[in-house]
């Protein structure tokens, strides 16, 4: 059986709170200690390097992508399973994209809710199967979940895809949440 890569979105910073450094350790041991990959942006600074230390403390695998420029201001983590350079930030989210079979998205800055936006979209139109959790430590995805729920409400998104994303800081929860999974159905279109 293959094992399953979780894609980890998370700031290049520590932030200002050391509890969020704290959850970020506790995820990659539970990402590690669930014989799960970690693919992750490849640098080593800030809760990104932590979270790849971490799968490497609990015996995980890691595949940072970072593109060329990148591997030289962020200084890429020379210490991960696998580096992979590319030459675009567009070529990185994509790559990150296609060797993820979850998505998790940790406290970080707008690159991070960037990327988790943009493969949330993706699996409302039916490009990807996999689950997109934002880990809500500390209320931090409290408000991006409101406006998801906002975009029901407004009717630019369908409840069923809303339902399709987790909001939570339960290890319990996501785990329940990745086990009885369904992808969403392809949005379709009549003139709306």
């Amino acid at each position: 059986m293959k094992k399953k890569n979780v894609t980890v979105y998370c700031g290049a910073s520590f932030g200002v709170d050391k509890s969020y450094q704290d959850i970020t350790r506790k995820l990659g041991e539970w990402i590690g200690k669930n014989n799960y990959n970690l693919v992750y942006g490849g640098g080593r600074s800030g809760l990104m390097g932590l979270i790849a230390d971490s799968v490497l403390e609990n015996g995980g695998k890691v595949t940072g992508i970072i593109t060329h420029f990148l591997s030289e201001r962020e200084i890429a983590h020379d210490g991960i399973t696998k580096l992979i350079k590319v030459d675009t930030m567009s070529e990185r989210k994509k790559k990150m994209a296609d060797l993820a079979d979850i998505f998790i998205a940790l406290p970080g800055g707008p690159g991070t809710l960037e990327e988790i936006t943009e493969v949330v979209s993706w699996a409302v139109l039916a490009l990807h199967p996999c689950p997109c959790i934002f880990f809500n430590f500390d209320n931090y995805y409290n408000h991006i979940r409101d406006f998801y729920d906002l975009m029901v409400e407004k009717g630019y998104m369908k409840k069923e895809a809303r339902e399709k994303l987790c909001f939570t800081d339960s290890f319990e929860e996501m785990e329940k949440f990745i086990a009885t999974y369904v992808p969403p159905k392809a949005r379709e279109y009549h003139g709306e």
